[in-house]
């Protein structure tokens, strides 16, 4: 059901060893979130990347921040240059450079600064399927994901790809943070389903902030 506990305030749910849900913190501030990923996506529109070995993803995708996470024939990387426009990406906004500290901090990770953010738009029927985030340099700093629009369910399982999933609803204004014994565990997002939220009409999006470079 949509925002079931919509008047409830954000609690915590302990997911895995350095890993938590904190239920609707980016509630109250989703609208602010959405008009600034509206600016972002006017720079470096959304585009359904293909990966190395051919297969073209369900989600479309684009990023804000120093560095952006995209792909080409060798692999995936983190480019300072969006391969569409063939300029910077544009810059990280500032409410989402401070929901993440927040919600980092919320979490147990306070001296996390992301210098990336992954946006991800879900329409129906796509998914993310099960995969690490082992593409940047430093490994112990976290990942923070926030969830706006349509639910989700979230799967996140262990070290190995076929270890036990847990299957989570993620709803409007979630954010799951992992790091430390949890930093590589397998995750992904189930296909998502058909709905109407009033902010993302049939849309479901999702902030990934990591740190993409070595801390100086």
């Amino acid at each position: 059901m949509l925002d079931l506990f919509a008047q409830a305030k954000p609690w915590q749910e302990p997911l895995a060893s350095g890993a938590v849900i904190l239920r609707r913190f980016a509630f109250d501030a989703a609208p602010s979130l959405l008009q600034e990923m509206a600016v972002v996506v006017r720079q470096s529109p959304f585009r359904q990347m293909v990966t190395p070995g051919g297969y073209t993803m369900s989600v479309a995708m684009t990023n804000c921040g120093q560095l952006g996470w995209t792909t080409d024939q060798h692999g995936y990387l983190y480019s300072p240059v969006d391969p569409l426009t063939g300029s910077a990406w544009p810059r990280l906004p500032d409410v989402f450079a401070e929901l993440c500290q927040q919600a980092a901090t919320a979490a147990g990770y306070p001296d996390f600064r992301p210098d990336a953010c992954l946006i991800n738009r879900y329409t129906p029927g796509a998914k993310l399927s099960l995969h690490q985030d082992k593409d940047e340099p430093d490994l112990q700093a976290p990942i923070v994901s926030v969830s706006l629009g349509l639910p989700a369910i979230f799967q996140f399982g262990g070290l190995k790809r076929n270890d036990p999933l847990k299957r989570l609803l993620l709803e409007h204004g979630d954010v799951v943070v992992w790091g430390g014994k949890s930093r590589l565990f397998y995750h992904g997002i189930q296909p998502l389903k058909t709905g109407y939220h009033p902010l993302t009409t049939d849309c479901r999006y999702n902030l990934t902030f990591r740190r993409a470079s070595k801390e100086e």
